[in-house]
């Protein structure tokens, strides 16, 4: 379909030119083992603009985790380069330049709901005012102030999953790593709380990257969809999504709104799934791997 258009992947520029939230050139991770070498991801190239949200979908084990990993610096290449915001993928970790959300929630039990989403700035010698001020702003955020002194077990999955988005969120970061962070969850929860994430992203111009197997959850929230291959993971074909989101990102959107079922119901919206779909079905074309 004519929404589908091929490499490369990073958008031409139309002014001076900026460090990109995410610049990845020529990346190649090869895993070795026992069986022999495994190419997860070859000569890969992506570029992610500050404030822009782009979701990586591909047939199982096409390393889109993989890539995340990398940007996240949490592996590292074979060959190629990541950088972040203009630094190394490692110096951007250390600056905490980035949060990060993978599919389970990974919070402490032990530790309240405010005491979790405080726990970055705590390891980064933040004051208690300032971490508890940070906290309770970010749990307004995401509707949880009622909430703050419960632990986790007292919340429900989805709940679970907007305190760690909080925590993510609470260096201040410009840049928003998403592994699955909604896979879990039941399909009601999962819609409300990608209409949760539009808005903290329209209110925090963080960019994001967001991994996903799911192809209405990458066009929902995404400015453009990255298409991968099967292993070796290539950018196979990127897909750019033109929505009017300003009703579903609106600042205090609640889970009884509609603007995001307005949002699914558009037109535009069937017709970008349909160009994903499209691009998914030639990357698997022969292989057997399963798409949704």
């Amino acid at each position: 379909m004519s929404a589908v258009r091929e490499q490369p992947a990073v958008p031409p520029d139309t002014g001076p030119r900026r460090a990109a939230a995410v610049d990845v050139e020529g990346v190649t991770r090869v895993f070795g083992g026992r069986t022999g070498e495994v190419v997860a991801l070859q000569d890969v190239d992506l570029r992610v603009a500050a404030g822009e949200f782009v979701s990586l979908i591909g047939p199982s084990g096409c390393g889109k985790s993989t890539l995340l990993r990398l940007v996240a610096d949490l592996d590292e290449p074979t060959s190629g380069t990541v950088r972040v915001f203009g630094r190394s993928a490692r110096e951007a970790r250390l600056g905490r330049d980035y949060g990060i959300a993978f599919q389970q929630a990974g919070l402490l039990p032990w530790r309240t709901v405010r005491a979790n989403v405080e726990l970055p700035l705590a390891l980064a010698g933040t004051g208690r005012a300032g971490r508890r001020e940070r906290a309770d702003e970010l749990l307004a955020l995401v509707d949880l102030a009622e909430f703050a002194d419960h632990h986790p077990d007292q919340l429900s999955g989805g709940m679970q999953q907007r305190v760690a988005i909080a925590r993510a969120l609470a260096d201040e970061p410009s840049l928003l790593l998403m592994d699955e962070p909604f896979g879990a969850l039941d399909e009601m929860t999962r819609e409300h709380l990608q209409a949760q994430l539009l808005r903290i992203c329209a209110e925090t111009r963080a960019a994001v990257v967001f991994v996903t197997h799911s192809i209405p959850e990458a066009v929902f929230l995404s400015d453009r969809v990255v298409v991968m291959s099967p292993r070796p993971g290539r950018v196979q074909a990127v897909v750019p999504v033109v929505l009017d989101r300003a009703g579903a990102a609106t600042p205090g959107s609640g889970p009884h709104d509609d603007a995001g079922d307005d949002l699914r119901t558009d037109p535009a919206f069937f017709g970008t799934v349909a160009a994903v779909r499209d691009a998914l079905r030639g990357t698997a074309a022969g292989r057997g791997a399963e798409v949704r």
